[in-house]
């Protein structure tokens, strides 16, 4: 949180000051890809839907817990994994990808060692992870409003954010996968 929080206020500062603040656009480019990867996949939904959602879904709808619990289980481990890769990518020359982090791979400078592929990866294990806990999410949406014999129109907002947000989550993160 504390790092999408920095990111945030470099952004803030580029965009309040007229003329180019941090003296490359590159480096803006870079800031907001990063600020957008961190508060996503490593704060939002990990808290949002991991966290509150595998806490309280079950709560509101009645359950005792989620359908499948041990695909909670392997969500969170994905998204340290993921993190832990991230985190290895930067110790040789870092991803280096300028504004993207799907630099032109056909030319040696921008990927002279494995930096991009492990970032590349763990961005994939991070989406991987959000899908498995969105199925999860799903199904337990489905289960428990057909258990519990409610309505929908009967079912609060927070479960219906959820519901709608992991619908959003499994038809877009394939799509940002192949892109």
């Amino acid at each position: 949180g504390l790092c999408g929080f920095g990111l945030s206020g470099l952004i803030r500062l580029e965009l309040s000051a007229s003329g180019s603040w941090l003296g490359s656009e590159s480096l803006y480019n870079m800031i907001v890809t990063s600020h957008a990867i961190m508060m996503v996949f490593f704060l939002v939904m990990p808290l949002f839907m991991g966290g509150l959602g595998n806490l309280l879904l079950p709560m509101m709808l009645g359950l005792e817990d989620m359908v499948f619990p041990r695909l909670n289980n392997l969500s969170v481990l994905m998204v340290y994994l993921s993190l832990g890769m991230f985190s290895y990518s930067m110790t040789q020359m870092g991803p280096q990808a300028g504004w993207t982090y799907y630099p032109p791979l056909s030319l040696t400078g921008f990927s002279s060692d494995i930096s991009v592929d492990i970032s590349i990866l763990s961005l994939h294990v991070l989406g991987v992870s959000s899908i498995l806990n969105s199925i999860n999410i799903i199904s337990s949406f489905f289960m428990g409003v057909g258990s519990m014999g409610m309505k929908l129109e009967h079912v609060s907002l927070f479960v219906w954010s959820l519901g709608v947000t992991s619908m959003l989550v499994i038809l877009s993160v394939p799509v940002l996968a192949a892109a």
